[in-house]
């Protein structure tokens, strides 16, 4: 069965998925908050996610930061839409810059960088990769 990880946003989610042996994590999407649970209800359809890992925003001294009760609500919907589906909340320090980083130093074009909605995508898949190795 394969994990799904999410990168919150208010305006745009990014999440990634394992393969089903949880071997690699690759990046599946960006969708707007909106459109997120029924996207998953469909997702669900054909493939078998045993777990939801959540990034979970925090300041640098580790106290939630300001979009923490954004993504406490966003866990909230996961839970009364998929309640057989737990949830993990995982530190999500830096991984949109490192998801800079990464597509910096992929050769993308200059407008290909510069899409939110791949940062968001990257930080899922880096979020469920570190969820991976622990």
């Amino acid at each position: 069965m394969r994990v799904m990880a999410f990168d919150y946003g208010t305006k745009r989610i990014g999440i990634a998925v394992t393969d089903p042996m949880q071997i690699i994590a690759t990046g599946l999407d960006t969708i707007h908050p909106l459109k997120v649970i029924d996207y998953l209800k469909k997702y669900m359809e054909t493939e078998q996610v045993e777990r939801f890992v959540v990034g979970e925003p925090k300041q640098m001294d580790n106290t939630p930061s300001q979009s923490a009760q954004h993504v406490k609500g966003f866990v909230t919907l996961l839970k009364k839409n998929f309640p057989a589906v737990p949830v993990e909340m995982l530190d999500e320090r830096f991984t949109s810059k490192m998801a800079s980083a990464v597509i910096a130093q992929s050769g993308m074009g200059k407008k290909a960088r510069q899409s939110k909605e791949l940062v968001d995508t990257i930080s899922a898949v880096i979020l469920l990769q570190s969820w991976m190795q622990k």
